[in-house]
This record gives C-alpha cells, structure tokens and sequence, in this order.
C-alpha cells in the first residue's frame, strides 16, 4: 500500500481559488496576488475544468460559491494552512536570551542601542527583565545581568567590568537661559534639586561648595534614576546622574552639564553570568554589550 498522495489538482489554481473565494470578487483577488484579472479568471477556469466541478456562480455584480465550492473551500483552507505551518517549522527560530538589568539601566542606557543589535543580529532575540530585584538565573531563566555593585556577585559566576560610575550634574538648557551657573551652595539653593534613590547630593555638595549648613534646599525626589532624568530634560531641576545615563541627551542638546566635575560613584556597573554558560548566542551578546560600553568611554574622552 503507498503512502503516495493522489493526483493532486494545480496547487497555484488552489491558492487563488482561496483568496478568490475569500473576497468573492476576482478584481479585489488579483490585486491581493498581483496578477491581472483576467489571469485569475484563468485559473479559476482551469481548476474547474480539472476537478470537473463549478465552484463559482457568476452572478452580474458579484461572486457567489455553488455547493461544492463552499465543500471544497473548508477543506482547501485546512490543507493550506498545514503547509504553511510545515514551512514555517523548517525555518530556523531566533535564540532567545534574557538580560536583567535595573529599569534605569534599561531605559537610560540599553533601550537606546538596541537598534544597532537587531539590525546587527536578526537571529537573536532579547527579552530584557527590568526589575529593582536581584534576579535568580536559574529560577527567573536569566542568561545575563547587569548588576550595579562591587564583585563578588557569587559563587560560579563571570564578572566583566561594563563601566565605572560617572556622577555629572546636569539640567535642561532652559532652566540655564539667562541664569548664571551657581558657584556657591547658597546659589544652588536657587535650583530644585532632583533626587535618586541613591542621593548623592548631599556628598556632591560637600566636595563642591564645601560647607553647605547654611543653604537650605529644596527638592524631588523619585525612586528610579530614569524618572529624575526625564525629570530634568522637562526643565523640573537638576540631577546628579551617571555620565553613561546621559550621554545621548547631553549630545542631542536635551541635557547640559552644569559643572565640569564630577563624583565617582560608591559603586560600578558589571556584567555577570554564569560560568556554565558558553553559547554562542551569550558570548555575541556579551561582546556587544562591552563593544557598546567602550564606545562610550570613547565619547568621553573625546
């Protein structure tokens, strides 16, 4: 007994009697195929006259399915649909990875370049975990983090220094129009000063101005480095950022540095994963990651 198909009618007459069917009208098929009308009355004709059945009632404005084309249509749909999945199987899958970073980190710094890595890297897929909470690699199936910190993360773990924090001051350029740049503590009470959850103004303020007991601030605060951020591009104040946070809106002019120093921070921002892991896919990942990284230390110095 063989497992051979029977004769098989025109599978391009099947595939435009689905969409003929579908709009049951053969103009609004040919424009969805791209062909001639006159091209899909053809091979509507053709397949009835090989299947020695009428499949379409020609009625004066439109199309109608006789009953063995409504029979037929049902069937035909299944069977096209079942190879498009079979087709769609042989191609290869993109290699997900999955990469926690902070919310900050994700949108300050990761988001803006991921661009450049889908246009690089089509066949992989990134599912960024953004979470204030240290994620587990096994239980939460992280491939890779960016942790903010001092080494060691763990047990089992690689650790690659991303970058070290930077602390810049910087505001909108409209809060700055007309106003001088404050050289004191009491002319930075002048300002609203935005703060982290890290707060690094006090310490700023100390190693800038020096003794600062007698000004009196006034600021906002947020819990996410992103939000005070956006806060200063709004013109809301000033904040204290990490340089690599806010490089692209200090280059686009969203953003300007107010002071030419800066504060190094208590801590650094590390790229971890475990040992175990040695895909390709990771390692690529990886060295886009640092490639970015560098690119900035670049601009930096520049």
């Amino acid at each position: 007994m063989s497992d051979a198909p029977g004769k098989l009618p025109s599978l391009n007459g099947l595939k435009v009697f689905e969409v003929a069917a579908r709009h049951l009208n053969f103009r609004l098929a040919a424009e969805e195929l791209g062909v001639t009308q006159g091209a899909v009355a053809q091979q509507i004709r053709g397949l009835e006259a090989e299947l020695g059945v009428k499949l379409f009632e020609r009625l004066p404005r439109m199309l109608a399915l006789t009953g063995e084309g409504r029979g037929y249509i049902a069937d035909i749909r299944r069977a096209l649909e079942i190879i498009a999945r079979a087709t769609d199987g042989l191609k290869p899958q993109p290699v997900r990875l999955t990469i926690s970073t902070t919310p900050s980190f994700a949108s300050k710094w990761l988001i803006p370049r991921l661009p450049d890595f889908t246009a690089r890297h089509p066949d992989l897929d990134l599912h960024i975990l953004a979470t204030d909470r240290m994620s587990n690699f096994q239980a939460d199936g992280v491939d890779l983090a960016v942790r903010y910190g001092r080494p060691p993360f763990g047990p089992g773990l690689a650790v690659e220094l991303l970058f070290e924090q930077e602390i810049v001051a910087v505001c909108s350029p409209m809060l700055m129009a007309g106003r001088a740049v404050p050289e004191t503590a009491d002319e930075l009470a002048g300002y609203t000063l935005l703060h982290d959850a890290h707060n690094f103004w006090p310490e700023f303020i100390e190693r800038h101005f020096g003794e600062s007991r007698q000004a009196s601030f006034k600021g906002i605060s947020f819990n996410q480095t992103s939000h005070a951020i956006e806060a200063a591009i709004a013109g809301q104040g000033i904040v204290l950022a990490n340089g690599d946070f806010v490089a692209q809106d200090i280059a686009e002019g969203r953003l300007v540095r107010i002071f030419a120093g800066s504060m190094s921070g208590p801590s650094d921002f590390y790229l971890v994963w475990p040992r175990y892991r040695k895909s390709p896919a990771l390692q690529t990942v990886i060295a886009w990651i640092s490639e970015e990284a560098g690119k900035g230390r670049e601009r930096a110095l520049a």
